[in-house]
């Protein structure tokens, strides 16, 4: 059976049904991406107590009335489809707000896939993939950080942690060479696999949210561009 076949993301769309299991798998790969939700709806403007109420009740819709039946397993990435689904949501806030129907229900929205369009550089959009990259980023960091418990070198991965994603020169190296009594090349050598294994584990959770391997390079590629981005401001 293809990894793909397996992921959140793929159980998801085979499930788009009412089935139990693709249910369980959007409960949980939504659980891991409630924070870039949050920000982009703070980034409309929304104040810190209604976008909590209001990311509450967007996952509640996305749940209860499984816009993931509409998805287009073409398009591959869950991201692109959250996003999507987050701007019909707000516009149909919006509308609401509009129309004087404070502190009502929110309308049925109704998703056509066909409109996903590319996310825009809006700060909204840029703040939902900013987040999105540093929650993948957080949660392959912290599997990382416990397989390196596990194997008893706790002390090691916390004096070169702050290596893992910002390059450090010959000082950096020769300081924790030091406090580790350690040679400053076998310091280089432990940061390089540390940082190869780290790779590993953002591509293992990108994995979860497409369904095939020319979607996962391409969001592998794109999350690479965000942190280029993010460090470049």
């Amino acid at each position: 059976m293809s990894r793909f076949e397996t992921t959140q993301w793929s159980v998801i769309l085979r499930g788009q049904g009412s089935q139990a299991e693709a249910r369980a798998a959007l409960e949980s790969i939504c659980t891991r991406y409630r924070q870039p939700v949050l920000g982009y709806i703070r980034e409309h403007g929304f104040g810190t107590a209604d976008a909590e109420d209001l990311t509450q009740e967007f996952f509640a819709r996305l749940l209860e009335q499984r816009w993931d039946a509409h998805a287009d397993p073409q398009r591959g990435r869950f991201r692109t489809f959250m996003l999507s689904v987050l701007r019909h949501f707000l516009a149909n806030e919006w509308a609401s707000r509009s129309a004087g129907k404070r502190g009502g229900r929110l309308k049925r929205v109704e998703f056509d896939e066909a409109t996903v369009v590319a996310a825009a550089t809006a700060s909204p959009e840029r703040e939902f993939n900013r987040l999105w990259m540093l929650t993948v980023v957080d949660r392959a960091r912290r599997r990382l950080e416990e397989e390196v418990r596990r194997g008893g070198r706790e002390a090691l991965f916390s004096a070169l942690s702050a290596f893992l994603t910002e390059a450090p020169d010959a000082h950096d190296y020769a300081a924790v060479a030091q406090a580790l009594d350690l040679k400053p090349n076998t310091v280089a050598v432990h940061v390089h696999r540390l940082r190869q294994r780290l790779r590993e584990l953002i591509r293992d959770e990108l994995t979860e949210t497409v369904c095939d391997a020319r979607s996962l390079d391409a969001e592998f590629s794109a999350l690479r561009e965000l942190a280029d981005v993010d460090h470049g401001e």
